[in-house]
C-alpha cells in the first residue's frame, strides 16, 4: 500500500500586522484523519492521528495498551475506508478479557479523557520498576534536542505536528516519528523500536511536546529509562516518574535542561 500523504496544501491569504502586502500562498497542513482501531475483531477505539506510519502505530499503541507484551505477539493490517482509516489488530486470545475491560472502559471515557471510578484508579495502577541504566552526558541531550528539529520535516513543512525520536547516549538519533498527536508520535516510535527488536533502555527518548503523565507511562511499560521533553511536565507526570524510577529532563533547550528526576545520578 503507498504511503498516504501527510500534508495537504490549502490555499490561505497572510496577513502582517505591519500593513505589509504579503501575495496569497498554499500552506501546507499536516493531515488528520479518523483511525479506526479494532483488536481481535472487535471495534476499540478511534484515534485522530497523521495516517503514515500505522503498522509501526499499530504495534506501538498494542504494547501501550497492555495488549500485547511483545511486538512478535502482534499482527495489524492497514486499509484505507470511507472517510479515515482502520487498523486491524490481532493479539493473543489469552489476552480476550484484558480486550473487552479497556474496550467498556473508553467506551465511559469523555472529550476530557478519564471518567469514572474504573478510570481514576487506572490511572494510578503499579508502573514497573525501571532498572539503573549507564551515565550519560548532559551534552549529549543537548546535542539530541539540537539535532531534533532535523528530523521533523512534516512540521518544517507544516508547524503543526509532534515529534518522538530515539539517541543513543552519544546524543545520535536514530530513528524519529511525527503525528499531529503527541501520544500517537510515541505509539509509532515504540512500535518500531519493538518491530526492529531495538531495546529501548539502551537510549534516550526524545519529544517535541510537553509531557503530560501518559508520556511518562508509555515510556516506563516500554522500558524507556530516559525521557527528554521539550516543554513542561505536569505534577502527576513527575510523580509517576519517580514511581517507576524513570530519569526525566523537561524544558530541554540549547542552552539549559531541567531535571525533574533522576533517581540513579545518571545526568553527568
Amino acid at each position: 500500500m503507498d504511503q498516504p500523504p501527510s500534508a495537504i496544501a490549502f490555499p490561505a491569504r497572510e496577513y502582517r500586522f505591519d500593513d505589509a502586502q504579503r501575495p496569497d500562498v498554499l500552506r501546507m497542513v499536516p493531515v488528520e484523519a479518523p483511525i479506526s482501531i479494532a483488536v481481535n475483531g472487535l471495534g476499540y477505539a478511534v484515534m485522530m492521528a497523521t495516517p503514515s506510519d500505522l503498522a509501526c502505530f499499530a504495534t506501538g499503541f498494542a504494547l501501550s495498551e497492555g495488549l500485547a507484551t511483545r511486538a512478535d505477539e502482534i499482527r495489524s493490517d492497514v486499509a484505507e475506508i470511507e472517510g479515515g482509516w482502520i487498523v486491524r489488530i490481532s493479539v493473543p486470545q489469552d489476552n480476550a478479557a484484558r480486550i473487552l475491560e479497556r474496550q467498556r472502559a473508553r467506551m465511559s471515557e469523555s472529550s476530557c479523557g478519564l471518567c469514572g471510578v474504573e478510570n481514576i484508579a487506572a490511572v494510578h495502577r503499579a508502573l514497573p520498576q525501571l532498572p539503573s541504566g549507564p551515565p550519560v552526558a548532559r551534552a549529549a541531550i543537548a546535542a539530541a534536542m539540537h539535532d531534533l528539529r532535523d528530523w521533523q520535516p512534516l512540521n518544517r513543512e507544516t508547524g503543526a505536528v509532534h515529534a518522538a525520536a530515539f539517541a543513543g547516549f552519544d546524543g545520535v538519533i536514530r530513528h524519529a516519528y511525527e503525528d499531529v498527536g503527541r501520544h500517537n508520535a510515541l505509539d509509532k516510535l515504540i512500535g518500531a523500536l519493538a518491530l526492529a527488536d531495538i531495546d529501548p533502555a539502551g537510549g534516550m527518548v526524545l519529544l517535541s511536546s510537553r509531557c503530560s503523565y501518559e508520556i511518562v507511562e508509555k515510556c516506563a511499560r516500554a522500558g524507556a529509562g530516559l525521557l527528554v521533553t521539550i516543554s513542561a511536565p505536569t505534577s502527576l507526570a513527575v510523580e509517576r516518574a519517580t514511581l517507576a524510577r524513570l530519569t526525566l529532563v523537561a524544558l530541554a533547550r540549547r542552552d539549559s535542561m531541567l531535571v525533574l528526576n533522576d533517581p540513579f545520578d545518571r545526568l553527568t
